[in-house]
């Protein structure tokens, strides 16, 4: 009948890592590294649960390194076979993935010079030769496409609306007649850019992610938030400071801001996108109008650019991005890392958080206890770089940029399906948002189970 087995994002919301096996056929879904604390990460140097050589093929969601980011270390340990994605999401790994091996380079580099780790000699997860096969692995195919990856075992994808690329995994054993779904990360209706997630109308055997399975995004418009700040920010005549992730939530202020300046509901304002991942990403959020909804595909069509405003300037140079410290307000700059935790964006805060004519806009979650949830928290003085730097901007807080669905948007998914799955596994979210979304599920009479880390389950059998 075939089995499922937990490898990651079991518990937790990251490490996605799922391997489908069936009539001697062993395929991994999503190869993604564990993030946050010390012992999740500490999974990521572990030797991997399965003998990387026996596996036959690996199908991606999407391009996330929590989904995506272990492939170069699968690949460095002997798994020469195909990585199955769509068009968009192997163009977002052609980036991601080569950042990804240098940091780890570096890291290790300066671990050596500095003798701060605990290795005599600490070595990265992988290199930047893994990553380059890594990629000469990816073979795609677009939404809809039925592909034949292995003899009997057909993969369809359609979209779940979450990133570029992003898809829904469905999986069609012939022989049995199952159909196992992988939602992925599901992504938010009526959202900017990207199409919405699209209804799956059957599966036997279901794996929903959970991360907001326990709330709702506001209900507050957030493109009428964000004018309310650039005015307030604009008025006072300094910078507004927003550190925001370079893949997604980069495009989606872009397209923000061209729309209220278009509206002439914000000034015309210089706007500095100070990351270099985010300068790549742009132009292919683009050049895949497979993934446009019908705004941005109108936009695209009259020959409009709607990731830029009329004066957006995208900085590559080290040199110019520290040319910014000079510029006087008003102005808007957007630089990764979305929770502040490294990046150019430590260089702007330094520089702009003790002026308060400047304002500081966060537009994703805070963890508590990472640089942006202390500046969020108010405290007096925030330490970067080694040295504390007072806190006098203003700082504002933005909700509903999420890209990731709410409860009412999962349920709203779910009610796509014509039939009841008949064995629902809930993945990637905390225990709170899993347990919550088992018994949201429980009361439509849909058979849910939370599994564990390395748990080996078996599919449903077909009706």
């Amino acid at each position: 009948m075939g089995t499922i087995t937990f490898l990651g994002a079991a518990g937790t919301v990251t490490g996605s890592s799922y391997l489908l096996e069936h009539e001697g056929h062993r395929v991994l879904v999503d190869c993604g590294t564990f993030q946050g604390e010390r012992e999740l990460r500490r999974l990521n140097r572990a030797p991997f649960p399965v003998d990387v050589k026996s596996l036959d093929a690996v199908v991606l969601t999407h391009a996330h390194v929590d989904h995506s980011g272990n492939l170069p270390r699968l690949v460095a340990q002997g798994y020469k076979g195909p990585i199955h994605a769509t068009p968009g999401t192997a163009a977002l790994c052609g980036l991601l993935l080569p950042d990804s091996a240098r940091l780890q380079e570096e890291e290790a580099a300066y671990a050596r010079k500095t003798r701060y780790s605990r290795h005599e000699n600490p070595v990265p997860l992988y290199t930047s030769a893994d990553a380059r096969r890594t990629l000469a692995l990816f073979e795609t195919f677009g939404y809809g496409r039925r592909r034949q990856i292995l003899p009997g075992l057909y993969v369809t994808f359609t979209r779940a609306g979450h990133i570029l690329g992003s898809a829904v995994a469905h999986f069609e054993l012939a022989s049995t007649r199952q159909v196992v779904v992988f939602s992925g990360d599901l992504g938010r209706y009526d959202a900017p850019i990207l199409r919405d997630p699209e209804a799956v109308p059957f599966a036997t055997t279901l794996l929903s992610e959970s991360t907001y399975g326990n709330k709702d995004h506001p209900d507050d418009n957030p493109r009428e938030k964000l004018a309310e700040v650039v005015n307030e920010a604009a008025g006072r005549g300094g910078m507004l400071v927003i550190p925001a992730f370079a893949v997604g939530r980069t495009q989606d202020l872009l397209y923000h801001l061209r729309a209220l300046e278009d509206d002439r509901l914000i000034p015309e304002l210089d706007v500095f996108v100070d990351s270099p991942m985010a300068c790549d990403v742009t132009p292919l959020y683009l050049a895949h109008p497979e993934d446009h909804d019908e705004e941005m595909a109108a936009l695209v069509r009259e020959g409009r650019t709607p990731l830029k405003t009329r004066r957006t300037r995208f900085v590559n140079s080290v040199h110019e991005s520290k040319a910014l410290n000079l510029r006087e307000g008003p102005g808007i700059i957007l630089s990764a890392s979305g929770m502040a935790t490294g990046g150019r964006i430590l260089h702007h805060l330094a520089n702009r958080l003790p002026d308060p004519k400047s304002t500081v806009l966060f537009v994703g979650f805070q963890s508590p206890g990472t640089r942006g949830g202390r500046i969020l928290a108010g405290e007096p003085e925030v330490k970067i770089h080694g040295h504390f730097v007072k806190m006098a901007a203003q700082v504002r807080r933005i909700s509903g940029f999420s890209a990731h669905a709410g409860k009412e948007e999962l349920e709203r998914w779910m009610d796509g399906f014509k039939m009841a799955p008949r064995q629902v596994l809930l993945i990637h979210g905390e225990l709170a948002a899993l347990e919550a979304h088992r018994s949201a599920l429980a009361a439509r009479g849909w058979p849910a189970y939370v599994p564990k880390l390395n748990e080996t389950v078996t599919l449903a059998p077909a009706p």
